[in-house]
């Protein structure tokens, strides 16, 4: 009886961007992770960020491809690197890439040496991420089980404007569990209070976190991790590079635009002044205030087929451990790759300069 090739098989499915790219995409991650573990618990949540980009782009620019960073750290004007419509890599060869970045997320987790903190990209060839501007996304996320319930009961869907118990229903029985045996991530913010009650009065579980929502969405399409859905709004950067892993993993992620000072309930002078101010910019990427309010799948926000994700752990998180550092630069990182192929790599990499001197040991 023969063996079924399911590894050879898949191998064969990755892209040129999978093929090329992934390995590569990893030594980026680790690079800005390892720059920002320096400043772990040092209070400068600023400086920390500013060495974890520098880390980054300049191991991006080693690589030989046309990239074009289409979620970033922000506008031209307000980001000295890594900056929306910078183009990154060698610019040679034939691989043109739309990228996102998120050098370091949880900059406060990394200052003050708390749990959560990563450093995090995704590539798919060009057109293949949503091209977000720097302003929030209310979503929800769920994982694949989810997903196939969806199918197999088309009249039952997960929904962005439905109330918090028609979700966590759906859920509870997509997973085979009662409700009450849940757990929602969402951030802790005032915006949130009322839907954090609803959670609550609808017998699940809230996890609070106060930074870094990105990796409990991930967490959703992984069994085991203790995470269920994911929900409330967030950097709308941070929803993109989520829906990239989301996709690859084969869960679902809804997500709507909302400018911050709607999303905090800000006076109506308050929104439209940031409408003023920010409306200019978003009407250059398409948005309106007509579409703004579409609700955006999985597919819109990464539409690509080649797509590559890489996280790597700054501060232990519940899914990846953090920087280890032994001295005189040497360290141990803990990463999570993946590609559209449908490979998922945890990888445990290890930094020595000198192996006479720091010898491998098992732990």
């Amino acid at each position: 009886m023969s063996n079924k090739k399911t590894a050879e098989e898949m191998i064969k499915c990755a892209g040129p961007i999978e093929c090329a790219l992934l390995p590569k995409l990893l030594h980026v991650t680790e690079a800005a992770a390892i720059a920002a573990s320096y400043q772990i618990g040092r209070g400068d949540k600023h400086y920390a960020d500013q060495v974890s980009v520098e880390a980054m782009r300049r191991t991006l620019n080693t690589l030989d491809m046309k990239g074009i960073i289409k979620i970033g750290e922000g506008e031209r004007d307000e980001a000295p690197m890594l900056y929306i419509g910078e183009k990154v890599g060698t610019w040679k060869g034939d691989l043109e890439v739309d990228i996102a970045v998120d050098p370091l997320e949880g900059t406060n987790l990394a200052a003050n040496g708390t749990p959560g903190a990563i450093s995090v990209m995704a590539m798919a060839e060009r057109g293949g991420l949503f091209h977000g501007p720097d302003i929030y996304m209310d979503k929800i996320v769920v994982g694949p089980q989810v997903v196939r319930y969806e199918k197999t009961h088309p009249k039952e869907r997960i929904d962005l404007d439905a109330p918090v118990l028609h979700n966590l229903q759906i859920v509870a029985r997509a997973l085979n569990r009662n409700i009450d045996e849940l757990v929602v991530v969402i951030l802790d913010r005032p915006r949130h209070e009322a839907k954090i009650n609803e959670i609550r009065a609808s017998g699940a579980r809230v996890n609070l976190i106060t930074d870094g929502d990105l990796m409990p969405g991930v967490a959703t399409a992984i069994r085991g991790s203790g995470v269920h859905v994911v929900m409330g709004a967030g950097g709308s950067g941070e929803a993109v590079l989520t829906a990239a892993a989301i996709k690859i993993l084969g869960g679902k992620i809804l997500a709507r635009l909302v400018l911050p000072s709607v999303a905090n309930g800000k006076s109506e002078e308050a929104i439209a002044k940031e409408k003023a101010e920010k409306m200019p910019r978003l009407e250059k990427m398409g948005i309106t205030e007509k579409n703004m309010n579409d609700v955006l799948d999985t597919n819109k926000l990464v539409p690509g087929e080649d797509v590559i994700f890489s996280a790597t752990g700054v501060t232990p998180g519940s899914l990846l451990r953090g920087v280890n550092l032994f001295g005189e630069g040497d360290s141990r990182v803990h990463s999570l790759t993946m590609g559209s192929s449908g490979v998922v790599k945890f990888t445990d990499t290890i930094y020595i300069h000198d192996k006479e001197a720091t010898p491998l040991r098992f732990v």
